[in-house]
This record gives C-alpha cells, structure tokens and sequence, in this order.
C-alpha cells in the first residue's frame, strides 16, 4: 500500500513538474522545493524519495538496467572527495542568483533533470544522489538534524547488506551494525523493501 500510494505521488509530482515546465511556470517548483526543504528537519529528504522528478524517471531506470542485466559504472573515487559537490552546489546558487536578480528565465531545473538522467544511464544512481545533485547538498544539511527519518534497528540487523545494495544514495555504511546516514537518505523506502528482518522503518 505504501509503495503504490509513493508511485503515485511521483507520478503526479512528475506531471506536475513537466506542466510547469511547458507553461514557462517552472519557478513554482521552486516554491514547492523551498518548502519541502525547510520541511526536511522535521521529515528528512522526503522530496528526494517522494517528489522529485529525477528520482522518478531514475528508479525505473535502474530496474529497467537490472532486469536487462546492464551494470552501471562505478562512481569514479575522485567525485567522492566532495569537491565536485560543492562545485555543483555553488553554481546552482550562483545560476539562481542570476535568474532572480535579471529575470532571465535560464533552463535550469531541466537541465539537472536532463543531467541527473544521463549520467545515470551509464553510472550508479549514488553519482547523482549522493555526490552531484545541487537539491540533494541542500536537503542533506537540514536533514542531519531530521525529527523523522529512515532507521535500522540494531537488535534485529543481521547485517546482510540488502540494504547497502538496494540505497541508491550510498547513505547506508557499517559499523558493528548498519546504520543510515540522516543527511545522505532519500527516504525512498527501498531498504524497508529488500530487509526481510523487519528491520527497518520510518520513524
């Protein structure tokens, strides 16, 4: 029940988001990503795992690569260094101050989206998601201190790494047990799915 009410919910985010962008109104996503990000400190990432358009079109596009038995790319180590996020970062902010301050309407949103999808054809989904999304570098510092968030229980882990495989972001690492790093957690779901321990869950 609750996979097909987030299906549906991204689908008409999705719908949302290219009616928009057809109308020339694209600047009302913004609105909508201001607030889900002053929301992430009480309910983590959700626009990651519920609303955005990118995350939409890349799940299905990572079932589809799996089914077809078609491996993705490795993140290369030198994006882990969290330069080329900040990089990401930074031109996002100074792009949205130009586009603010002149007027000029720049294909900023569909060129993430057009970005975000094309890398992800040829690379792992946590490229994008952990290391290069401007929107994700955002969401991760009010995510830290999230009210609401993705947890394992350690009592019932038994460290399988289901979980580390099915994150899309990288956001599960281990310890003596797994854990999910707040800030990196799309709240996607996927390790509640693939735990068969009952391990995980939202809270």
């Amino acid at each position: 029940m609750k996979k097909v009410l987030q299906r549906t919910i991204q689908v008409l985010s999705l719908a949302l988001f290219v009616f928009l962008l057809i109308s020339g109104k694209i600047q009302v996503w913004m609105v909508i990503f201001v607030a889900s990000a002053l929301l992430a400190i009480l309910f983590s990432r959700f626009y990651c795992g519920w609303l955005c358009p990118i995350n939409t079109i890349l799940r299905p596009m990572s079932h589809l690569k799996k089914k077809l038995k078609i491996k993705s790319l490795k993140t290369p180590a030198f994006f882990k260094n969290g330069v080329f996020r900040i990089i990401m970062l930074l031109a996002f902010l100074a792009v949205m101050v130009v586009v603010f301050r002149t007027g000029k309407k720049l294909p900023v949103l569909p060129a993430l989206f057009l970005i975000g999808v094309l890398l992800s054809l040829f690379f792992e989904e946590e490229l994008w998601h952990h290391w290069l999304c401007p929107y994700g570098t955002i969401l991760s510092l009010p995510g830290r201190f999230a009210k609401k968030a993705m947890v394992i229980d350690p009592s019932l882990c038994t460290n399988c790494t289901r979980c580390t495989k099915a994150c899309p972001s990288g956001a599960i690492v281990k310890e003596e047990k797994h854990r999910i790093i707040k800030g990196e957690c799309l709240v996607c779901h996927e390790c509640e799915r693939v735990c068969n321990k009952g391990a995980i869950s939202y809270k």
